[in-house]
């Protein structure tokens, strides 16, 4: 949408104009907990972090050797950018102790056609330092391409001659593309408006180029923030402001707008009983947006309610769409109004009021939100885009029929307003941005590549062999190794007793690793590193375990890393048995893809892992996750830890096995077609199989048991609120639905809609500790 900013003389007072909605696209994808400042100054956000005070704003341009003022070049290319621009140029404007404005007009500004927009910035009282004409016309795909070199080739004589410090380009058309291109060839500084965006057409590569040559970057949308990082653009120079256009739209108030209603759609049209309708050709696919528009407007004529048409922009195929609209003969019919330019105050009136909007542009999916009024997004033009509740996308409007469907859920509706594209204090923000910039600094880009998680060598080791990683399992009986593949197979495993001290535990260890890794010769793995899952608490980053579980003795302040690495040269990785359990769920099970989600272990003990924002969670003291003791009653049996009421004493196989003796040992246990023979050691097995056949006590035993699970999944779920709760171990499928029903019973209903599944995974232990070296042995940097 195009947007005139004028200065009412009487009042001081900033207002826009409308004119034809061209329609920048784009849409957006969240980053980590660890936010720079800058960055935390988003949309929406309480607290403006990056200056305490203008004093420091000086101080910080005397720093920067800059005394002189900030000279930008804004480059406005037509009434689509100029109306996000103008309001920063505004703001500009007004702090001449800290910047000098130079505006830049080129594009289809300067078109006859299209309503010579350029005279908007002169009513704005905005001085045009240079007119470009850069557009060769044809509205054909050549003729964009044609205009990009026109753009080049006269740009470079215009910004010798400005010598701006900074130039701030808008958007993702074909000549902000010339713009930024020769900016960056000058070696001078960008500023790109609403990068990080994705729409869904030719746009998304034209911004996602502007964003490469850019040198600072001002977003909408906490999802487009996410994407400008996920393109290795510097955290530094990023700011999640909101749209621009937000500042206005906002704060926009106007009682009378029946009589703008009048004005242009008519004397006997009511609020919420007409349609707006914008819609552009999408480039790559211009045959089928003209189809499309046709069937519009066939949908339009059928649904016989009074439409405000605006003409399309200037992208090739805007010339076949024109023609469209006069053959059906658009511009005389009564029920149509075609126009290519309504002032702003008046526009946002008429989109705020209309039953619905019907077309393709982004002003429907990103500025309407703003009033509520329902939307009809029709083809892919911005399928990419984010959009609120108000907005119904009709992908494949290949028939009237649909889009006439549309038009019949939509019509009349209203709905919330949506501040997702701005809170309306994007343009201080950006100013303070502007006066935060050091010229001093190199202008090279840096990009902040991240870790590389696929190391695919061309060695032809790599190439015939498996790359694999020895597992290590150190449970309170056994003592595992195995060789594991990269897609999580088990290719080999050997099974030990678990020695009781110290020196035989860590020979047997050496011993077993050392057999395993002469096999995976034989098997043509090729061994990446060592993963180690053992009980207890572990610092991870030393490879020490700090505390052992009562299970495992003499075990507490060992170095696993430093001899088995000696021992096999190669790099070893430790952690607790829970933590690799949740890292086999990320990496092989249920988790895998799934942002955040906890994992319990419900076997000899209780434990777990925690993934959140698709890290595992260790805990200032490597102490997170110990959830086994969780405290769910006060006065509660005792736990292995010392206190009273944990999980672990009431769910783990321990806990079970100790009720079940009690029960055995006054002749409570047993019911028909059960015997126990007189050597046999009573476990927890029994227990299960006595509530299977009928055994009332036994059965109110497992039900006390699973409900303390519960207890303690729904003060994980008021703690971390995850998305999904795995449950692993030997006796997870007896707790699940338990576990689910405490759920319903005692959690928050927002917390309520958690999904709960039992793991799927033979061999969690093994797998995790495996995912310990497969995950991070094939990086780079670690």
């Amino acid at each position: 949408m195009e947007f005139r900013w004028q200065l009412k003389p009487e009042s001081n007072q900033l207002f826009c104009s409308v004119s034809r909605a061209v329609g920048y696209r784009a849409r957006l994808v969240r980053m980590g907990s660890n936010v720079h400042p800058r960055r935390q100054q988003g949309v929406g956000g309480p607290h403006e972090l990056y200056f305490k005070n203008l004093s420091k704003q000086k101080q910080n341009m005397e720093k920067n050797g800059n005394n002189r003022k900030l000279r930008i070049c804004v480059a406005t290319c037509n009434r689509a950018d100029y109306s996000k621009l103008a309001p920063i140029m505004f703001g500009i404007k007004a702090e001449p102790q800290f910047f000098e404005l130079d505006v830049v007009v080129l594009g289809s500004h300067l078109i006859d056609d299209y309503g010579n927009t350029y005279r908007m910035i002169e009513q704005d009282d905005f001085d045009i330092h240079t007119r470009l004409h850069t557009i060769v016309r044809g509205e054909d795909e050549a003729a964009m391409v044609e205009s990009v070199g026109l753009a080049l080739v006269k740009l470079p004589d215009v910004l010798s001659r400005l010598k701006p410090d900074i130039v701030i380009v808008h958007g993702d058309r074909f000549d902000a593309l010339a713009l930024a291109t020769s900016a960056a060839l000058m070696n001078i500084r960008i500023l790109h408006i609403e990068g990080g965006e994705v729409s869904g057409t030719i746009d998304d590569s034209i911004r996602h180029a502007i964003t490469k040559l850019a040198h600072f970057h001002v977003c909408c949308t906490r999802s487009a923030e996410q994407h400008l990082i996920s393109m290795c653009e510097d955290h530094d120079r990023i700011l999640l402001a909101g749209c621009p256009s937000y500042d206005k739209l906002l704060s926009s108030k106007k009682k009378d707008y029946m009589s703008i209603i009048r004005m242009w759609i008519g004397e006997d049209v009511k609020p919420r009983d007409y349609i707006v309708a914008l819609q552009h050709p999408v480039t790559t696919d211009i045959k089928h947006s003209i189809k499309m528009f046709e069937l519009t407007l066939d949908a339009l004529i059928s649904f016989n309610k009074r439409t405000l048409v605006l003409f399309p922009n200037i992208d090739a195929g805007s010339k076949e769409m024109v023609r469209v609209m006069r053959k059906k003969g658009i511009e005389h019919h009564p029920n149509f109004r075609a126009v290519k330019h309504v002032p702003f105050e008046q526009f946002i009136q008429l989109v705020a009021h209309a039953g619905c909007v019907i077309g393709n542009s982004s002003c429907g999916v990103r500025e309407v939100g703003a009033f509520g009024t329902p939307v009809i997004n029709l083809g892919t033009r911005q399928i990419g885009r984010e959009t609120g509740e108000n907005v119904l996308h009709v992908r494949d409007a290949d028939t009237q029929d649909k889009i006439l469907q549309a038009l019949h859920l939509q019509f009349g509706k209203q709905y919330p307003c949506s501040k997702i594209y701005g809170d309306g204090n994007a343009v201080p923000r950006i100013l303070k941005f502007l006066k935060s910039i050091d010229l001093k600094e190199p202008l090279q880009k840096k990009f902040c590549f991240p870790p590389v998680k696929e190391n695919i060598s061309q060695d032809i080791d790599h190439i015939l062999e498996t790359q694999s990683a020895l597992a290590v399992d150190l449970g309170g009986t056994n003592l595992r190794v195995a060789i594991v593949s990269m897609k999580g197979e088990i290719v080999k495993k050997y099974t030990q007793l678990n020695p009781k001290t110290y020196e035989d535990r860590i020979g047997l260890i050496l011993k077993m690793c050392m057999e395993a890794a002469s096999e995976a010769v034989n098997l043509n793995c090729r061994i990446l590193g060592v993963g180690i899952s053992t009980g207890g608490r572990v610092n991870p980053r030393e490879g020490i375990v700090l505390h052992s579980t009562k299970l495992i003795q003499e075990w507490s302040s060992v170095d696993l890393r430093t001899p088995i690495s000696d021992a096999l040269h190669l790099p070893v990785w430790v952690d607790n048995d829970g933590n690799c359990a949740a890292l086999a769920e990320r990496k092989f099970g249920h988790g895998k893809g799934v942002e955040s989600f906890v994992t319990l272990i419900t076997g000899t003990g209780i434990g777990g892992g925690i993934i959140h924002q698709h890290e595992l969670i260790h805990g200032s003291s490597f102490c997170a996750a110990e959830l086994g003791h969780i405290v769910v009653s006060l006065e509660g049996p005792e736990c292995l830890c010392g206190s009273h009421g944990c999980i672990e004493a009431y769910a783990s196989g321990i806990a079970l096995q100790r009720e079940a003796k009690k029960l055995h040992d006054d002749d409570l246990l047993l019911v028909g077609g059960m015997s126990v023979k007189t050597e046999e050691t009573i476990s927890a097995v029994h227990l299960i199989q006595a509530a299977k056949l009928g055994n009332a006590k036994a059965d109110s035993i497992l039900r006390t048991a699973g409900t303390a699970l519960g207890l303690g999944v729904v003060n994980i779920l008021h703690t971390m609120n995850p998305s999904l709760v795995i449950l692993s171990g030997v006796l997870a499928g007896h707790y699940v639905n338990l576990v689910k029903d405490v759920i319903r019973q005692q959690a928050l209903f927002s917390a309520a809609t958690v999904d709960v599944v039992v793991s799927n995974l033979a061999d969690p232990a093994l797998l995790g500790a495996a995912s310990l070296v497969l995950d991070y042995s094939t990086r780079r940097i670690y």
